[in-house]
């Protein structure tokens, strides 16, 4: 059975110093620090690696972060897997749960989130599923 969890967050973004072999790429590197509420009361942390384009509105992002906390009242922990884009101004998100990096009431976890931004207010949409025993 699939579930819906959806709620607001924080996120704080920290510039990080590249590798020695990235230096001279054009990437970004940043730490990242989210506090989730809604239905998914968590904390995460992880990296992202970026690149800005110079066209306005084209970039594109990379990023693991493992997320501690309760999703409508289980707790555990989950690693999630970023891939996004945006073309001129058109996002294109790939945000998915790590197979089998689900730990104790979240074991089994598998799912797919979407971040939203509006007026500088980030939000999420997490569609998840759970093994039948544990829903």
């Amino acid at each position: 059975m699939h579930h819906t969890a959806i709620g607001p967050f924080d996120i704080t973004l920290n510039p990080e110093a590249l590798s020695s072999a990235a230096e001279e790429t054009g990437l970004g590197r940043l730490s990242l620090d989210k506090q989730f509420q809604g239905d998914l009361e968590a904390t995460s942390q992880g990296e992202m690696l970026s690149f800005r384009s110079s066209t306005q509105g084209s970039a594109g992002y990379v990023a693991m972060e493992t997320v501690h906390g309760t999703l409508h009242g289980r707790s555990g922990s989950f690693v999630l897997q970023h891939s996004s884009t945006m073309n001129r101004g058109t996002p294109v998100q790939s945000i998915t749960v790590v197979p089998d990096s689900g730990t104790d009431a979240l074991s089994g976890l598998i799912g797919s989130m979407v971040i939203t931004i509006t007026d500088g207010q980030h939000s999420y949409k997490f569609d998840y599923a759970l093994p039948d025993h544990q829903i």
